[in-house]
């Protein structure tokens, strides 16, 4: 695809993504786990959704702005966690959250950035942004991305709880996927925790980073582990039933975001809108409910609204645009 074609929607931009990017990067970025069956569905969920539209209402005057966790947004369409976007672009996180911070909408930040979580905050101070976490087996690194993301102004601690092991992505694999010498991840350079390299392992060099540094018994019992060492509001990302929904309700976290880790971990498990609604009446009110996962276009993100999330977030399109310089 020509730079000079006309990019109109999403799909536009992931075509010229993959077309460009190196190998490693499009299947890292592209690619979900197993048979990708859930990767699918993600997308194909909403499609078998339809409106059934009211006429004759006076639509002349409409407003997108809305509020998450008390914070004012132009409109309901955040930016997920997403690992390593100097793969993408060599501004990486920084490029995104400008385009955040311009937009106004709140990004996510991934613990697996190339860029810390502090040149982030410095390139954007006044945008909204909150920082995704893992539970690491050494509790001392997980407290002090909290402490770190405290200290440059991040909103709230976004806790993935999908990934205590991580999924079998056959991409990856294939490609035995690493980071290339020039990018490192930002927020370890201090620890040597920061590179993921080329390895023996059957799988891939992040995978076996993965394994290595991430604790596969995490429990509910982190969460208030973590709620007594912050007083920033809590979200917990990849709920998927009612009942953890309710587990997290009682554990007092601010907001769940509806996700299956981009369809990356459990390959099998249902689409994200498929579920939205039972955790909706689950949750009952008592905390804010987002959902991630196949949203690429307006109506994908008004259906969402409809079956009660208060907004989306958006990863992968993020990265496509990134890569179109």
């Amino acid at each position: 695809m020509s730079k000079n074609c006309e990019f109109i929607c999403v799909d536009d931009f992931e075509k010229y993504a993959l077309a460009t990017l190196p190998k490693y990067a499009a299947d890292y970025y592209r690619s979900g786990a197993d048979e990708e069956q859930t990767l699918k569905e993600n997308r194909a969920a909403f499609k078998r959704l339809r409106f059934k539209p009211r006429f004759l209402r006076d639509v002349s005057q409409r407003f997108l702005k809305t509020y998450i966790l008390g914070h004012s947004i132009s409109f309901p369409v955040c930016l997920a966690p997403s690992a390593m976007h100097r793969m993408a672009h060599p501004d990486g996180e920084i490029a995104t959250v400008k385009a955040a911070a311009a937009e106004g909408v709140p990004m996510v930040l991934s613990t697996m950035s190339t860029t810390s979580l502090e040149d982030v905050a410095k390139a954007a101070a006044s945008s909204i942004r909150w920082l995704q976490l893992y539970i690491y087996k050494d509790r001392k690194v997980s407290r002090e991305l909290v402490v770190r993301a405290e200290k440059a102004g991040y909103l709230a601690i976004v806790l993935t709880v999908d990934a205590p092991v991580f999924g079998h992505r056959w991409a990856d694999t294939r490609n035995k996927f690493s980071l290339p010498p020039h990018l490192k991840l930002g927020n370890f350079p201090d620890i040597g925790m920061d590179k993921v390299t080329e390895t023996d392992d059957p799988t891939s060099g992040l995978n076996k980073y993965v394994e290595t540094l991430f604790d596969p018994s995490i429990s509910w019992k982190d969460i208030k582990w973590l709620k007594e060492i912050t007083t920033l509001p809590i979200l917990l990302k990849g709920i998927l039933t009612a009942e953890d929904a309710i587990m997290a309700v009682e554990n007092g976290v601010a907001g769940v975001i509806v996700s299956n880790h981009g369809a990356r971990q459990l390959d099998g498990v249902p689409a994200t809108i498929e579920v939205l609604p039972e955790i909706v009446r689950a949750v009952a009110g008592r905390c804010e409910v987002y959902l991630d996962g196949g949203v690429r276009t307006g109506t994908d993100v008004l259906k969402a609204l409809a079956l009660g999330a208060k907004a989306v977030f958006i990863g992968r399109p993020v990265l496509w645009g990134l890569a179109h310089s």
